[in-house]
């Protein structure tokens, strides 16, 4: 059987080791999971309240594919109150999540042979998006003394006349960096007159720390807002993965072209989900604020532990639920059965397996010499996994 050309993608590695864990504790194992991207806290009460009366009150039907006009004017006041941003009710589409809200942004934009630039480390599904549609992804490294942010002179040096894309993601995912207003302004002052379309993936603007402050690329100026398309969603910052609701806000004429591509594949996201959304996004949002300050707590915890563990560095991240250890120090070693640590997927496995702790290995996220390592679990897991994690690489020969 011969599959399509845009079957021979990489699976996710961050959803493997998380279903390979789940799969350990099925069996009885204690596995303690550093894998899953998302909130270990509750959906807040008054959005699952929210969304049982959508179910009670028959709100379980087909609903316009781009999302309910509720919802977009909830978006848009958010946009606008917290943001700085404006925009308009065709401006605006409701996505599956904002996976989802990425992929069909740029599906609508992305040719064959197009390039679509983005810094690494990034999340693992940017690049097979890319492939998916008949792109071309293309890397610019960063490195840890940069703290992993890519400046306006990388971008350049990588930028040509097929650059059809730039794909910015601020805090980041997998290395907790926070782009200042400065930096982020930087790359939009080159881009401001190139013919380039910007994806902003926001997702985790909620989740910052250390008095970082987040700052949307479509700020810098009208003509940037013009091809800029915003990316977010409620899965962080209110604990609502399972209810897959992203949000993308950008020029009309792709917004329309994304409302159409889901009319004829996905059709509406859930019905339940996007009032339910409503009430988050109009709701008392204070609570984030001690999601935040238990984060920062585990955080901190987590980097010093890391950090005091001989070959390992840690660098701080001042957003996301992420920290990105460098692990190359142990490559070449042994396990006590003899096996050879080759990379970090090597690691990972070694960790799982006789560790019983879960992490996903950076060659994930385009950079092998690390492993992401998400803080959204309890102390107490934390304290426990911290200690098999420095036993395990003290145990390597």
């Amino acid at each position: 059987m011969k599959l399509a050309r845009r079957a021979n993608i990489s699976p996710s590695l961050t959803l493997a080791m998380n279903t390979k864990a789940k799969e350990m504790q099925a069996k009885g194992i204690d596995v303690i999971s550093f894998a899953a991207g998302e909130p270990d806290f509750p959906t807040p009460d008054y959005v699952k309240e929210a969304g049982i009366n959508a179910i009670n009150t028959n709100k379980t039907y087909y609903t316009p594919a781009s999302g309910i006009k509720d919802l977009k004017e909830a978006v848009i006041e958010k946009l606008a109150r917290e943001n700085n941003l404006e925009y308009k009710i065709g401006e605006v589409c409701i996505n599956s999540g904002a996976k989802h809200s990425v992929f069909n942004a740029l599906a609508v934009v992305v040719e064959d042979g197009d390039e679509v630039v983005f810094p690494a480390p990034y999340w693992v599904s940017y690049s097979e998006m890319v492939k998916i549609l008949g792109g071309k992804p293309v890397v610019v490294p960063t490195s840890v003394k940069d703290d992993f942010k890519m400046k306006a002179i990388d971008l350049e040096k990588r930028f040509t006349s097929n650059t059809k894309v730039v794909l910015l993601n601020s805090p980041n995912n997998p290395t907790g960096c926070v782009y200042t207003k400065e930096e982020i302004y930087e790359i939009a002052e080159f881009l401001e007159d190139k013919d380039v379309i910007i994806i902003s993936d926001e997702i985790y603007e909620k989740i910052i720390y250390d008095g970082y402050e987040h700052v949307s690329i479509a700020t810098y100026s009208e003509n940037i807002k013009n091809k800029t398309v915003v990316v977010n969603g409620l899965s962080k910052a209110f604990s609502m993965t399972g209810w897959r609701i992203g949000y993308c806000a950008g020029p009309e004429e792709i917004i329309s072209a994304i409302g159409k591509l889901q009319g004829h594949t996905s059709g509406n996201p859930t019905s339940i989900s996007q009032y339910a959304g409503v009430t988050a996004l109009t709701g008392d949002t204070s609570f984030i604020e001690s999601w935040v300050s238990e984060f920062k707590k585990r955080r901190d915890y987590i980097v010093d532990v890391l950090n005091s563990i001989g070959g390992v560095e840690c660098s701080i991240p001042r957003g996301a639920f992420y920290v990105f250890p460098g692990i190359e120090a142990f490559f070449g070693r042994k396990t006590s059965g003899g096996v050879k640590i080759n990379d970090s997927v090597d690691l990972a496995n070694y960790l799982l397996e006789e560790a019983h702790i879960a992490v996903v290995p950076g060659k994930a996220f385009g950079d092998d010499g690390y492993i992401r390592i998400s803080f959204a679990t309890s102390m107490e897991n934390i304290k426990k996994g911290m200690e098999r994690l420095r036993k395990a690489l003290i145990a390597l020969s």
